[in-house]
C-alpha cells in the first residue's frame, strides 16, 4: 500500500503541500466565456482560506464566558440549514438549551457517562482519561442541542425508504456546516458525546419521536490550535489518508 500512499498523497496534496493543491485545482477551473456570471468563482486564494478553516476546525472544550454576538447563533443556524439533506427532508432540529435546571440535568446526565466511561478504560488509560477535559458545559454561554425528526414529512421520504439512517446524516452535515461556520468567525464548538440521549430527550421536553444526535457547547475558545486536543494530550493521533482509501 506504500506505493499506493505515495501516489495518494502526490495527487491530493497534504500538509505543507497543500499549496501546491490549491494551484493545481486552478487549472481546473471553468473559464469559458459562456459561464453563468451570477456563479462565484472560488480562486486559489479562497480555496487557501477554506483549507485553512479546515484544519483550523477543533473540539474547543474550554471556553471562554462572554456572550455572543446578537444575533450570533441564530446566523449561524440559518448557515446550517445550508446543509445537504436526504430528499431535501432539513430534519434537523435545534434546541437552544437556555433554562438553567435544563443545563443542570443535563450537566448531571454527563456526569454519570463519563464516571461510567472512566470505570470502563484500561488501568494504563484511566488515568490520563480522567485528565481530559470532555466537556465545556461549565464555560459556554450558548449551548445547543441537535435532533432528527425521522418522521418528518418533508422530502415524501424520497431517497431513504432503503437507508432510513440518512435522516441522522443529514444532520450530521447540518452539525458540520454550523461548525465551520462558527469557526470562520472565531467561535468555538465542541461536541459532547458521552450522554445519554434518553436522558437528554427527558429534560428538554422535545417530541418522543426525534433523535437526539448531538449536544454542542459554543462560544469563544480560551486558546486555538490545528492540531486536536486528543493528539496532544496523547490519547490518540490523525493517520495518514491513504489508510483509509481502497480502490477496486
Amino acid at each position: 500500500m506504500k506505493a499506493f500512499g505515495e501516489q495518494f498523497q502526490q495527487r491530493a496534496g497534504h500538509g505543507s503541500e497543500a499549496g501546491e493543491g490549491v494551484q493545481s485545482a486552478d487549472r481546473s477551473v471553468d473559464r469559458r466565456e459562456d459561464a453563468n456570471p451570477q456563479v462565484p468563482q472560488f480562486d486559489g486564494n479562497f480555496r487557501a482560506r477554506l483549507y485553512d478553516l479546515l484544519r483550523w476546525r477543533r473540539d474547543v472544550r474550554r471556553f471562554k464566558r462572554e456572550p455572543l454576538p446578537e444575533g450570533a447563533i441564530e446566523r449561524l443556524i440559518n448557515l446550517a440549514c445550508l446543509a445537504p439533506s436526504v430528499g431535501l427532508s432539513e430534519p434537523w432540529r435545534f434546541v437552544l438549551v437556555e433554562d438553567p435546571a435544563r443545563r443542570a440535568a443535563i450537566r448531571v446526565n454527563f456526569e454519570i457517562c463519563n464516571a461510567a466511561a472512566l470505570a470502563m478504560q484500561e488501568p494504563d488509560r484511566a488515568a490520563l482519561y480522567a485528565r481530559l477535559k470532555l466537556q465545556g458545559m461549565d464555560e459556554a454561554p450558548v449551548q445547543v442541542a441537535v435532533f432528527a425528526d425521522r418522521e418528518t414529512v418533508q422530502g415524501y421520504r424520497l431517497g431513504r425508504l432503503t437507508m432510513p439512517e440518512t435522516i441522522d446524516y443529514s444532520v450530521v452535515t447540518a452539525i458540520h456546516t454550523f461548525w465551520l461556520a462558527a469557526r470562520a468567525e472565531g467561535i468555538g464548538v465542541g461536541w459532547v458525546s458521552i450522554i445519554d440521549p434518553k436522558g437528554v430527550t427527558a429534560a428538554l421536553d422535545v417530541p418522543g419521536d426525534w433523535i437526539f444526535i448531538g449536544y454542542l457547547c459554543v462560544g469563544y475558545p480560551q486558546a486555538e490550535d490545528d492540531t486536536p486536543t486528543l493528539q496532544r494530550a496523547g490519547w490518540e493521533h490523525r493517520h495518514a489518508p491513504d489508510t483509509v482509501v481502497l480502490r477496486r
